[in-house]
């Protein structure tokens, strides 16, 4: 018997208090991504909810004192990958400020919606396949522990088990209820000027002001952007001088790109090493890199077709398909040609603000979304209508 069908949803409905009592556990756990001891924390309370529910010991894996944790059923050639992460932006002691709630409806807390509610999810869509006797041969589950601050550590792993795959589930949460079919690759940098220190009042024509170099430089970087291809270049954080009565000899901007081609990303790479000071005198040098490749549409287009048919098929609510301008660990799998698809985890709003939410009535009929389409690509079944 077909485990798709709108059985599965009404199993994922008896399992909700179980799957709200362990994002909470995770939620209370806090997990930054520059405390390594508090993402150590947040991996062991996950494998502690692996254990209970699947009844499975995870792999613990240590990256440059960074920890990801990894479950392989069977083969080491993984055919399906669930994707996830643990860490999150917020720091230890916000649960003082934003405690977790839960009113009935909508859940709330560091990391509610990015992404603990879809850890959890990844976690119980496995215990439904189980329930339902599906064999999980070739199926991954990794959660990584540096996600939200470029998957530095992470990246080797993340391609090296999902080189093989034929389908890659980021559980990422979902803006409305919308699936993300694309996203934006990003690129970090460091644009830094050095000039010359001198006094501001007793001789400031002998030095370089390193500050008005930079402040030259600004409209330069915006520049690179192509509002008409979607490409963003923001500088953000911005460092000048030292002192009041000093010409400042040292300034640096650090800079946010976005875009939605690999070309666009390669063009404003090459731009942003190309730049040269406008101020005689003073020097410019860029750290940084592409981090992410895009996610493109083409690479995913025939999942996300799968999977509103299998929501059909449930009978739970046809999900729409979006372009981001957010990069995930989803796009290095999407950059191998590996059909991803993202935003399979909490429905909600607020990734990374105050108001950082997931929504109750979404967590089961999206689970068992997720469930299905696992248990589609392990075999399960060939057709979602074939329910």
């Amino acid at each position: 018997m077909t485990v798709i069908s709108p059985a599965l949803v009404e199993s994922a409905e008896t399992r909700l208090n179980d799957i709200l009592s362990d994002i909470q556990k995770l939620v209370e756990v806090e997990s930054p991504s520059e405390d390594l001891k508090a993402v150590s924390r947040g991996a062991t309370a996950v494998a502690e909810i692996i254990s209970n529910r699947l009844g499975a010991e995870v792999e613990t894996l240590d990256r440059d004192g960074v920890t990801h944790l990894r479950l392989r059923f069977g083969a080491e050639n993984s055919k399906v990958v669930m994707l996830t992460h643990q860490d999150t932006v917020w720091p230890v002691g916000t649960l003082e400020r934003i405690p977790f709630s839960n009113d009935g409806s909508v859940l709330r807390g560091p990391g509610s919606f990015d992404m603990q509610t879809g850890v959890v999810m990844a976690i119980h869509a496995i215990a439904m396949l189980q329930q339902e006797r599906v064999n999980l041969e070739g199926l991954s589950l990794l959660v990584t522990g540096d996600e939200e601050v470029g998957s530095t550590t992470s990246q080797e792993l993340i391609v090296a088990e999902t080189q093989e795959a034929e389908a890659v589930f980021v559980t990422e949460g979902a803006l409305d209820t919308s699936l993300k079919i694309a996203r934006k690759g990003s690129s970090n940098y460091v644009v830094v000027v050095e000039g010359k220190a001198a006094h501001a009042g007793l001789e400031p024509e002998n030095g370089v002001n390193a500050g008005l170099a930079l402040g030259l430089l600004l409209p330069r970087l915006v520049e690179m952007g192509d509002s008409d291809k979607g490409t963003t270049v923001t500088p953000t954080v911005l460092k000048a001088g030292t002192t009041t009565n000093t010409v400042p000899a040292h300034a640096e901007v650090t800079v946010d790109v976005r875009a939605a081609t690999q070309d666009e990303q390669d063009r404003v790479d090459h731009a942003m090493r190309a730049l040269e000071s406008p101020l005689p005198g003073a020097t410019v040098t860029i750290h940084g890199d592409i981090n992410r490749p895009p996610m493109e549409r083409s690479t995913n287009e025939q999942l996300f077709a799968q999977a509103q048919s299998i929501a059909e098929t449930l009978g739970i609510e046809v999900p729409d398909g979006v372009a981001v301008g957010g990069a995930s660990d989803g796009n290095f799998t999407a950059a191998q040609g590996i059909p991803t698809l993202d935003g399979m985890g909490a429905c909600g709003a607020g990734a990374h603000a105050e108001h950082e939410h997931a929504l109750v009535d979404y967590v089961a009929p999206r689970t068992a979304l997720l469930a299905a389409m696992v248990a589609i690509h392990l075999g399960a079944t060939d057709r979602a209508d074939e329910a």
